[in-house]
């Protein structure tokens, strides 16, 4: 991915401070399509460059670091080992999994900075005279970019263009932002294009805004709530509404792949909804490999013993073996790479740091002072085809449905039958019976690393259990906490419970 840095003019400045009274931002902002105006007032650009900088701005989410990690390494399917010196950072990884990060973590405050910069972003775009197709997707951007606030950190910064640095941003509510995010939605979608899946669905569609819209009202008892950390109270109404705008999904024309592995090259086809164009997905695979795996990766992150253990045998998603593929990527398989590795010719793998000996994966991992070969690796985008990064699937989709008929909706068909005919599909055993605990599993099995889990051990109540090397069960981390460089900036902000 090629980025520009572009020279501010006067106005970009002040744009630019405009967003750091909420958030505290680096300034230098890539493709910004910001206009010089008289003494400040903001004057409208190009419509259409500015979405395209907005579409960009999406790669936010592919990086291991910022916003993926704090949905997946403070969850229960992904620990951030440190191993000898790798990985330290002075605690930053372990924090996340230890349920400890407090204000001034980096990618607490990465996160919410570039989130609320790419919302203000797309406020720009709306007042920059879009026709009726750019701003459906400036407001599905905007309500995407806002979800990922409020799901967050609970609270959500929001200040118009036509605001000067001198005003503080008013800040919505958890609820409010709930309301603002489907409004967002809901009026984008008579005008959003009407398209079906292909491998590279990268720009804002009705199936993407119906699948955000299936989010929001499965998850509106958690945003709803008096008490941030529950208990939650499902409305068999919002259930109706989840299974509504899942079957709008359906009827564009997404279905459940065949192959599991096949979502994540550039063969996927039905079940992709919304990608994004950006770089590609090269982290998802460096970030956990081993240095002498080829290709060679960064020897990070690792899956825990647990998780793995809720895949029985013959479920393709727990991974297929390597495909003879000659010597650029031998021996490197999909799914979870457990045990001694083996090249195509199968010769072992070498682990040169550790003289020469055969790799082999260990099932359990350190939280610190691990070994280079301790942990089960994660390969869902296989770099000899990986396609582009996937933010949101069909699969969840399907399975967003079956849990709302759990939770009291109505269709003509059992959340049971649902989930066993996927679990059919993948080469899993049919369930006898379906509750909570089973459902979550589900979710896990299917979405794993996908960087949503976070989000489903919220609205099922496990988030202050402890697993791994977490023993920290503290309610408040639902949230996290506001940065403390934002609550100095805006004093419109509080500071979530809990935190100092």
């Amino acid at each position: 991915m090629n980025y520009k840095t572009l020279k501010f003019s006067m106005y970009a400045l002040l744009g630019f401070f405009a967003i750091s009274a909420c958030t505290d931002l680096e300034p230098t902002i890539r493709d910004s399509q910001l206009r010089e105006g008289v003494g400040g007032v903001f004057v409208p650009g190009d419509p259409g460059e500015a979405l395209s900088s907005s579409y960009k701005d999406l790669s936010t989410l592919i990086s291991q670091d910022g916003t993926y990690c704090l949905y997946e390494h403070t969850s229960d399917e992904m620990i951030p080992p440190t191993r000898g010196t790798d990985w330290g950072d002075n605690g930053i990884w372990r924090s996340l999994h230890a349920h400890t990060w407090d204000a001034t973590h980096r990618y607490v405050r990465d996160s919410w900075n570039n989130l609320n910069q790419r919302v203000f972003k797309c406020n720009q775009v709306l007042a920059s005279n879009p026709n009726a197709q750019q701003a459906a997707e400036a407001k599905f951007l905007r309500a995407f970019y806002m979800f990922h606030v409020m799901d967050l950190f609970g609270q959500v910064p929001f200040r118009n263009v036509d605001e000067g640095v001198e005003v503080n941003p008013k800040v919505f509510t958890r609820a409010e932002a709930f309301d603002l995010i489907t409004r967002d939605l809901e009026e984008a979608l008579p005008n959003l294009p009407n398209t079906g899946p292909t491998a590279t669905n990268s720009k804002a569609t009705s199936a993407a805004a119906n699948a955000m819209l299936a989010r929001l009202y499965l998850n509106k008892a958690v945003y709803k709530a008096a008490n941030p950390a529950g208990p939650y109270t499902f409305d068999p109404a919002d259930m109706n509404k989840v299974i509504g705008y899942c079957d709008a999904v359906t009827a564009a024309g997404y279905a459940l792949e065949s192959n599991y592995f096949t979502n994540f090259s550039t063969s996927a086809a039905t079940e992709i909804i919304l990608t994004s164009a950006e770089g590609t997905p090269e982290s998802r695979w460096a970030m956990t490999l081993h240095y002498d795996n080829n290709p060679s990766g960064w020897n990070g992150f690792t899956t825990l013993a647990d998780f793995y253990d809720k895949f029985e045998t013959g479920d393709q998603r727990k991974g297929i073996a390597a495909t003879p593929n000659g010597s650029q990527y031998s021996g490197l398989g999909r799914g979870f790479l457990l045990g001694p590795q083996f090249k195509d010719n199968g010769d072992p793998v070498a682990n040169m740091r550790s003289g020469g000996i055969p790799l082999v994966f260990t099932r359990e991992v350190k939280l610190s002072g691990a070994d280079n070969f301790e942990g089960i690796r994660v390969i869902k985008y296989h770099p000899s085809n990986r396609g582009q990064y996937i933010l949101l699937r069909y699969a969840d989709v399907y399975l967003m449905k079956a849990e709302a008929i759990m939770r009291g909706g109505t269709a003509g068909v059992t959340a049971l039958s649902l989930v066993n005919d996927l679990r059919q599909l993948r080469g899993a055993t049919p369930l006898g019976a379906l509750n909570d605990a089973s459902m979550l599993d589900e979710r896990g099995r299917e979405l794993y690393w996908e960087g949503i889990r976070r989000i489903d051990q919220v609205r099922f109540g496990t988030w202050d259990d402890t697993w791994g090397s977490k023993t920290v069960t503290e309610s408040f981390r639902v949230l996290y906490p506001i940065p403390q460089q934002a609550l100095d900036s805006n004093p419109n902000l509080v500071q979530n419970e809990g935190y100092k």
